[in-house]
């Protein structure tokens, strides 16, 4: 018999509460409720570049979107401290937006608000203006296309954290674009509890400790709310 949502709840926050190193993984899902469109639903953006359509429109430009509920727990769970690394597939700046650290954080595919040097490696944002590197060779953007590397250094902590991690904590993502969706099996590997939130089917579901397909708006500020309560900040 599963286990209700409030169970799941309960569990959920008592082993954020155990977790020594507390690693989140999150995907385009978290920013739905933002008004950004996803990847892998039935109007995401790379369902309908299977079907040679144009990616779905949005009300505005994607740098005026806000962080919603989801991207401000995960802040909560860095002002309390738990909160060891977040690693996100996400382009869209909101989790820098809402207050994450920037050494917290490992963006996978970049940052559309981010430019960086093909030479040194070097990020600029974009609002600065500039168009070419102190080392003289001119800025591209930072995002990842297809069939292009991931940027070593994020990779390389997000390898890391990864197999440090007791709790990873999947967030809005599918887990089918690899390597990003092997963090989960190196967490696993390494003796880490899995937690899935998640509406759609994962390759990972069987392996999870807990699995919620709930709305991420309706679990994660309520566990992180829970989770405050144990440590008594609540």
């Amino acid at each position: 018999m599963n286990k209700s949502v409030e169970e799941r709840i309960e569990s959920f926050a008592k082993m954020m509460f155990k977790s020594r190193h507390l690693v989140m993984f999150t995907g385009a899902g978290i920013s739905t409720e933002s008004g950004l469109p996803d990847f892998r639903g039935p109007d995401g953006v790379w369902t309908r570049q299977d079907k040679g359509l144009p990616p779905p429109t949005t009300s505005k430009p994607w740098h005026l979107f806000e962080p919603n509920t989801g991207h401000y727990a995960i802040v909560n769970l860095q002002k309390a401290g738990k909160l060891k690394f977040l690693i996100s597939q996400n382009v869209d700046n909101l989790h820098l937006k809402s207050g994450i650290k920037p050494e917290l954080i490992a963006e996978l595919h970049g940052n559309i608000t981010k430019l960086k040097c093909p030479h040194c490696d070097m990020v600029y944002d974009t609002f600065w203006g500039f168009t070419e590197c102190k080392c003289g060779s001119s800025l591209v953007p930072s995002t990842v296309g297809f069939g292009q590397s991931l940027p070593e250094h994020d990779l390389m902590l997000a390898f890391k954290h990864s197999r440090k991690s007791d709790l990873f904590v999947v967030i809005g993502s599918s887990l089918v674009v690899t390597p990003a969706a092997d963090m989960p099996k190196e967490a696993l590997q390494h003796g880490a509890k899995l937690v899935i939130i998640n509406e759609g089917d994962t390759p990972f579901d069987r392996y999870a400790h807990i699995r919620f397909r709930e709305r991420i708006g309706d679990i994660l500020p309520a566990a992180v709310n829970r989770l405050m309560v144990l440590m008594g900040l609540g």
